[in-house]
């Protein structure tokens, strides 16, 4: 086999078993940090962006919200009696903390059957599916962060019954997110391209 063609395979091969990076970027209060160490982020939040007429700074806050940016995140283990692991508190998985039910229904129709929850792409694609259904189904607007994550968080079906009601933390959180949405605005608009 030729000297370079051996190389060439040798680097291929190292190239696609290498760990990937799931840690956060270092500054999660700028905008403009995030994207400029991470470009593929606002790339990934862009072409949903496009697709499904969800805002960047709506879909970086609720990830922000969610799992800090860190793409393998997951809920924290229960235990028993304080010390017994009995499993975690929910299936969330990824950046943005799908759950399992609600992965497989956006698989099955967006016909992606490799999407990955830890893959920017498909879990801003995923983001963006999930908004634009509850802008249609229950006419939430795709730039209210606050009330996307209401219905996000509960589920469509909880946000219609009005489940967060009872939830004044969850409500606090909700806020939380749609500030932190028109910061992300504001920084995104000044960032230099």
């Amino acid at each position: 086999m030729n000297r370079y063609l051996k190389l060439a395979v040798i680097l291929l091969v190292a190239s696609c078993g290498g760990s990937r990076d799931y840690s956060a970027p270092r500054d999660l209060e700028n905008a403009c940090a995030i994207v400029a160490e991470r470009p593929a982020y606002l790339r990934a939040m862009q072409q949903a962006e496009r697709r499904w007429g969800v805002p960047v700074p709506v879909m970086m806050a609720t990830i922000h919200q969610e799992s800090k940016f860190i793409g393998n995140a997951r809920t924290p283990h229960q235990f028993a009696l304080g010390i017994i692991p009995i499993g975690r508190q929910s299936s969330a998985f990824g950046y943005s903390q799908a759950l399992d039910g609600t992965w497989e229904e956006y698989v099955k129709e967006s016909g992606n059957r490799r999407a990955r929850r830890d893959d920017i792409r498909d879990a801003t694609d995923f983001m963006g599916w999930y908004m634009h259904g509850t802008n249609q189904r229950l006419g939430v607007s795709k730039s209210d962060a606050a009330a996307q994550y209401l219905a996000y968080h509960e589920g469509r079906s909880g946000f219609a019954n009005a489940s967060y009601q009872s939830k004044p933390w969850l409500i606090a959180v909700a806020g939380r997110v749609g500030s932190r949405a028109q910061v992300y605005s504001a920084q995104l608009a000044n960032c230099r391209r």
